[in-house]
């Protein structure tokens, strides 16, 4: 029996899983899963292996997320699945349609392009691995720590929701950071050459996000070539969190 990814299942009807970005975990949809499940879908907020309440290992890739992602929609006996996922996880469902087609209905990607990134979180995982938790032990002296190299407030508190009591005394982070900071390369690659997926997708940028540019259009339509692209206004690459009324207003129209 294969390791089975955590998830919080909500509502009933067509399956809708979704898949969190880096260092997060589907409790960070939780609002989200409610609106989409009462729409009638059933809500999956999966954690991605090393994430949340998912079991760690050493090794970390697109290649282990797709069957992760094909072990649980098997384990689960689905026919066929809505996919939605962010950043990473965006990543990771794209990987996952072009390898298993006839598995997805709808794909959707937040604010990820199939292309590779250059290396962008040094700053994030340098403070992450600064926290030691025998010195820092509660959440403000995680945040104080943290703040030295991570000024924004709206990220520290999101990574600061992946800290919990190991035991009574002792903090931990959720994530496997070990696992990620070594594998961090694995994150930013692009989707394999010559790889597509011929279904309905949507692609969906915030509006003040840099991470799908004007230039991408063609390599998301050579993947995915019924693409639509939408721009989420008034949000950056937090943009379900940032605008969540228009974030969802685009994705249930399209999986109308």
């Amino acid at each position: 029996m294969e390791t089975i990814l955590h998830s919080k299942i909500v509502g009933e009807g067509k399956p809708l899983l979704i898949l969190h970005g880096f260092f997060g975990m589907g409790d960070n949809w939780k609002s989200l899963a409610n609106k989409f499940a009462a729409d009638g879908f059933q809500v999956h907020l999966i954690d991605q292996r090393n994430h949340g309440r998912s079991f760690h290992t050493d090794e970390f890739n697109y290649e282990l997320l797709v069957e992760d992602l094909y072990d649980y929609i098997e384990f689960h006996q689905f026919e066929s699945v809505n996919l939605l996922g962010h950043s990473m996880g965006g990543k990771t469902v794209m990987f996952f349609a072009v390898a298993y087609p006839e598995l997805v209905d709808k794909l959707l990607v937040a604010d990820i392009s199939p292309k590779s990134y250059p290396p962008h979180h040094q700053d994030i995982i340098k403070a992450l691995n600064t926290i030691d938790f025998s010195v820092q032990n509660t959440r403000k002296a995680i945040d104080a720590k943290l703040s030295e190299l991570i000024p924004e407030m709206g990220v520290r508190q999101f990574l600061l929701k992946n800290t919990y009591w190991k035991t009574k005394e002792q903090l931990a982070f959720r994530f496997n950071l070990t696992s990620l900071t070594y594998n961090y390369d694995e994150i930013i690659k692009e989707l394999p050459s010559f790889t597509t997926f011929e279904g309905d997708t949507l692609f969906l940028r915030g509006g003040k996000s840099g991470y799908i540019t004007t230039e991408d259009e063609p390599l998301i339509k050579a993947h995915f070539p019924k693409a639509i692209l939408k721009t989420v206004p008034n949000a950056g690459h937090w943009l379900h969190a940032e605008n969540p009324a228009d974030f969802y207003k685009e994705v249930i129209t399209f999986l109308r």
